[in-house]
């Protein structure tokens, strides 16, 4: 997750011996010899009855003293179904907050590294009964506000016995909607103290009656779907409608010089909704005309005769023969005559997919590639190295994947990184893995065939656990040989570093030291042979991401580092400057090689902006009720491509709606569904606070005047005239993500709103003022006019999603998320509604059969509801309406 770092830097000495014990403190614990059998294990992993409970966000231990001192209760049951009274076993399991405090004095539980935490007896345990519920009582860290905190694959050890994953705690596929669910988790049920963050929590669980009085002004309209475009074009004159063109014949597309594989995806997915070519068809002309400018812009005309597209560039013809593609209704294969010229908004139109925390298939990437260029979306930002795995084969250093791409139950972690995230003991799961060099090229040519460009990421000098770790396994094993030279060669930890330092993940040894020169060398072997992969595709490395996240604290007792002070001639003068002077020689390195550098916000703040390269890019994960225009402000003035990811509508790994069973971290926000993302404004980034509230409901102000410190310096301001935004990009991270088919819930629809933003601005958006100005619900710069425009546009947008274009997501095999229906009764009769209409809702009584929702009808009992895919075949989640 891409969240500020925040620095427990404790300055504690240690010796150099404790210090390579702590570095690699997993590899020291000692379990006791156990007096039981592999059977007998085996048979309480596939027996022992496991359930998380939540009991309180608001417990009386942690009193209401604000957030730094804010936790959660919880209990972990155990219920045996034998008789057990070994003492030598321990649970590992996943535990996303750590825990502070144990209440049960049977069992204690440890935090191992990350989120890995260990239960193990206590001098008093003693023994299972069969049948008897025993309970661990804990205090945990912070808050848990969805069932997802709770992770699966808890596993049981005894000595040198093979882990047995206790099955109890093994996450179920739901038979109608495909989506994970969690036996062993109890519901969270109470609205106070399983879904309020703090007692003043404003936010309302988007139960039945919220969900329809949040859809009620979307009314159903099919009129103006037929006409319409995702995304949105800059102009479109419908022509006539009394004689649509028929395409059911398909189309004779004469290229006219344009080369047919240049094209040839988006003719594929023409095909995908029954156009066809054909030499029966509709003449379909693709012209090259130099006079429209702009990588992406094309003229469509399309009359009874012909369809002309004109264009200077492939993406020109890939888009237009992309419109033409969404104005299709799939069961007629009609559209109007009309003419439509088009460009992008923006020149970045990107998506970010981390595969490092949960690895994602190449099918799955391949997938995601095709849609974005359905939906004009250009750059692929492809996140495969994080503490938790490296997902990217690397000539030479096949350490980085044999060992940092996959997980298991290693305390050494000589064969694989530690099990984090839920993984398990086991390496042999769907979670682990990485792309071949071979996946790779396939990867980069697919993309360069739909226009659209990889942006390779490996984070570092922080979240970098997964490289440290293969390269210390590197070392081991070349030292073993005695080959020390080649053993260091890429070292990326100092062995007598003894600062003691916290992640925001809780690691404690993810950073690389900045201070060795092999750490340069191992980012400059790693960018290398990415560029020949690039090179080998025929696709050149534009963009290289290096995260530029550090972890606060780190290096401050590394006698590297210490010596690299005292006696370096780079003019760095302090620790604090450790960071800023890694990224600076890194942008210098990556342009030295004709590419981009770029870098996440924070990180890219800490540089001093005349040591960097002249040209960079950085990544705005601010969030915006935080102030986070400032900083995006400040980066876009420095010159830098400034592209906007913030939070609370670009980060689709949280949950769509405010709800506990929804998937996803949900640190900015609790619910971004389609409506928010739409309604978003990012050429003037303050004014969303006139629309807009925080995590927990209220509004907030955005002040972008311009600000001093006491001596006079600049500390934030508006945007200078002519300087833009470089573009927009979604985001998922892979925390809570293990499945391909659970990433693309989260993705769409929310990819197709995404592409209408980067793609069209629309007529609704504040104007930005560049001398800056407050925004806030009072401030009035967004009028009562533009509020029933944007409305007014959303209707028309959802509406085209429910009629015409998830259908069209159902035929290319992904499977989007079904909306949760809003739903009310009043005097017994029931009424619902959706966020998309046109899709099949479906009620039940008293647990009866489904039967299909045509208009309000009469109830008496438990009603449920549930959504239908616009093929009719996957379910939504079932509501309870009260």
């Amino acid at each position: 997750m891409k969240k500020k770092l925040v620095a427990v830097a404790i300055g504690l000495m240690m010796t150099a011996a404790g210090c390579a014990e702590r570095t690699n403190q997993a590899a020291q614990v000692v379990e006791t010899q156990p007096t039981l059998t592999q059977n007998q294990l085996d048979q309480l992993g596939a027996t022992l009855d496991v359930k998380y409970r939540l009991l309180s966000n608001f417990p009386e231990q942690c009193g209401d003293t604000g957030a730094s001192e804010r936790c959660f209760t919880a209990q972990i049951e155990l219920t045996p179904a034998i008789d057990f009274n070994d003492d030598t076993w321990s649970i590992y399991y996943s535990q996303m907050r750590p825990v502070k405090q144990v209440l049960s004095d049977k069992f204690s539980i440890e935090r191992v590294k990350g989120d890995l935490h260990k239960i193990t007896p206590t001098d008093k345990f003693t023994g299972f009964k069969a049948g008897e519920k025993v309970t661990i009582d804990l205090v945990g860290e912070l808050w848990q506000l969805s069932e997802i905190d709770a992770m699966p694959n808890y596993y049981i050890t005894a000595g040198e016995l093979t882990p047995a994953v206790i099955k109890s705690t093994q996450l179920g596929i739901d038979a109608e909607t495909g989506m994970e669910v969690r036996p062993y988790v109890i519901a969270y049920d109470d609205e106070v103290h399983h879904y309020k963050r703090s007692k003043d929590d404003l936010i309302k669980w988007a139960k039945p009656d919220v969900l329809f009085e949040s859809n009620s002004t979307i009314e159903h309209d099919s009129a103006q779907v037929i006409n319409t475009i995702i995304p949105t074009p800059v102009s479109q004159q419908v022509t006539s409608t009394d004689q649509p063109v028929d395409l059911s014949q398909g189309v004779k597309v004469i290229l006219n010089g344009v080369q047919a594989e240049n094209v040839q995806a988006a003719l594929d997915r023409l095909a995908r909704v029954g156009v066809n070519q054909s030499n029966s068809g509709l003449p379909t002309l693709l012209e090259q005309d130099k006079t429209i400018k702009g990588d992406g812009a094309y003229q469509l005309n399309i009359a009874k005769d012909k369809i002309v597209i004109n264009a200077s560039t492939d993406a020109g013809f890939s888009y237009a023969l992309a419109s033409l593609t969404s104005l299709i209704d799939v069961n007629s294969k009609k559209v109007n005559s009309m003419k439509v010229s088009d460009a992008p908004r923006y020149d970045f139109r990107g998506m970010h997919v981390d595969v490092s925390r949960n690895f994602h298939s190449k099918a799955f990437i391949l997938d995601l590639i095709d849609q974005m260029a359905a939906y004009k979306l250009n750059k692929l930002h492809l996140h495969m190295a994080d503490d938790e795995g490296w997902r990217l084969e690397i000539d030479g250093l096949p350490e980085l994947t044999d060992i940092g791409g996959q997980r298991c139950h290693d305390l050494s972690e000589d064969t694989c990184l530690l099990p984090q995230l839920g993984s398990g003991p086991s390496a042999d799961t769907k979670v682990n893995g990485y792309y071949s060099k071979a996946d790779y090229i396939e990867i980069l040519q697919y993309a360069g065939a739909r226009q659209v460009e990889v942006i390779p990421s490996m984070d570092m000098p922080g979240h970098s656990r997964a490289a440290i770790i293969s390269m210390e396994a590197r070392y081991r094993k070349l030292m073993a040989q005695g080959l020390e030279a080649q053993a260091n060669e890429y070292r990326l930890m100092d062995p007598l570093d003894t600062t003691v330092y916290s992640s925001v993940q809780y690691y404690d040894d993810n950073t690389i030291n900045v201070c060795m020169e092999s750490s340069f060398h191992f980012v400059d072997k790693v960018i290398n042979e990415i560029i020949a992969l690039h090179e080998q595709a025929g696709q050149p490395l534009k963009t290289y991401h290096i995260g530029a996240d550090e972890t606060a604290g780190a290096w401050l007792e590394s006698p590297v580092c210490k010596n690299f002070i005292a006696n370096n001639d780079k003019g760095v003068t302090s620790v604090d400057e450790l960071g800023a002077y890694f990224i600076e020689r890194l942008s210098h390195l990556i342009a030295s090689k004709g590419i981009l550098a770029a870098g996440w916000s924070d990180g890219m703040s800490h540089t001093r902006p005349e040591k960097m390269a002249p040209h960079n890019q950085s990544n705005i994960w601010d969030v915006v009720s935080h102030g986070g225009h400032k900083r995006a402000h400040q980066q876009a003035n420095l010159g830098w491509d400034a592209v906007l990811g913030n939070p609370e509508v670009l980060y689709f790994d949280f949950p769509y709606v405010n709800d506990p069973k929804e998937h996803g971290y949900y640190w900015a926000s609790r619910g971004t569904d389609e409506r928010t993302l739409h309604s978003f404004m990012p050429d003037n980034l303050p004014a969303n606070a006139e629309q807009w509230t925080d995590i927990e409901g209220k509004p907030f102000e955005a002040d972008d005047r311009v600000t001093k410190d006491d001596s006079g310096k600049l500390v934030s301001g508006p945007l200078k005239k002519g300087v833009n935004f470089k573009g927009l990009q979604g985001q998922i991270w892979s925390e809570t993500l293990r499945s391909d088919e659970l990433v693309e819930y989260m993705i769409y629809p929310r990819l197709l709103v995404l592409a209408e933003r980067a793609w069209h601005k629309a007529s609704w958006e504040v104007p930005y003022d560049y001398q800056g100005a407050v925004y806030n619900q009072q401030s009035g710069k967004f009028t009562p006019e533009m509020r029933a425009q944007q409305s007014q546009q959303w209707g028309i947008l959802a509406n085209t999603l429910g009629q015409k274009e998830l259908v069209k997501l159902d035929m290319a095999g992904i499977e989007y998320r079904v909306p949760t229906v809003g739903a009310k009764i009043e005097d017994g009769v029931l009424y619902t509604n959706l966020i998309y209409p046109g899709l099949t809702i479906e009620y039940r009584v008293n647990g009866g059969a489904w039967q299909v929702f045509a208009s309000p009808v009469a109830v008496n009992g438990k009603v449920e509801v549930r959504a239908v895919a616009a093929n009719n075949q996957r379910k939504g989640r079932t509501l309870v309406v009260n």
